[in-house]
């Protein structure tokens, strides 16, 4: 059945604001190539960092960090879920108790703040197993004055991107850039008024859902992403 799918489903031509004709990214690694394509104007800046959103978004950041020859880190954000309906975002949380709700989704599902306090426990705990498996002995980047760039493979409806530009503006970062494969055109325009930059790639008018807009969707593991790191870190040392 899922090879059915991806034949009939993932190569579909989609259309875009304009009536622009688009097709899905191949995968995580060209969305990386092609935004760091638009952010090229960024190549070499000592001040440039670039961070990725485990795990997606992870290798996505990967290239974009090699091709504009900065440092690569992580920003761990964790998705709040709908009891009962995992997929469907009442909001987000990160570390150093960032807490962005959808209050739309959160008022139209009646949910209870007992409820919501208990899916951010539970989210915390992933967070924090996250950011110990990911950074090992690695300190976190001083992220003061500096430009940043926050990379995910894509947003939805954007709650996990803003919690996680929330977490960085408590850094006093100089500039936040949100970089992204694919989002829909009213997200797009909704981090655009929390970030100082938004690029997107592709931003169709029927979404749907992140995983339509690549040809290769497979999920990212924990492991990839500590490769990735080690390897953006090697280089790094490599070029100093």
């Amino acid at each position: 059945m899922e090879g059915l799918y991806n034949a009939f489903v993932r190569p579909w031509m989609g259309v875009g604001q304009g009536g622009r004709q688009m097709r899905p990214l191949r995968d995580r690694g060209e969305a990386g190539q092609r935004l760091a394509e638009q952010l090229a104007a960024y190549t070499g800046r000592q001040d440039l960092i670039v961070l990725g959103l485990p795990r997606g978004g992870v290798p996505v950041a990967y290239e974009i960090a090699q091709a504009l020859h900065a440092p690569l880190d992580v920003c761990v954000v964790r998705k709040l879920g709908v009891p009962g309906q995992p997929e469907l975002a009442m909001g987000a949380i990160a570390l150093g108790g960032v807490r962005v709700l959808n209050e739309e989704v959160v008022a139209s599902l009646a949910i209870p703040e007992s409820l919501i306090a208990t899916v951010v426990a539970k989210e915390m705990q992933e967070a924090e197993r996250r950011e110990r498996l990911y950074r090992s002995d690695r300190p976190p980047l001083d992220l003061a004055s500096k430009t940043v760039i926050l990379v995910d493979d894509g947003v939805a409806t954007g709650a996990t991107m803003r919690a996680a530009i929330v977490a960085l503006r408590t850094q006093k970062p100089a500039k936040v850039i949100v970089a992204v494969g694919v989002a829909p055109p009213e997200t797009c325009a909704t981090l655009a008024q929390e970030a100082d930059e938004v690029v997107c790639l592709l931003q169709p008018e029927g979404f749907w859902s992140v995983g339509l807009w690549f040809a290769d969707f497979a999920p990212t593991s924990d492991e990839e992403v500590r490769i990735l790191l080690a390897h953006a870190d090697a280089a790094a040392q490599f070029v100093q």
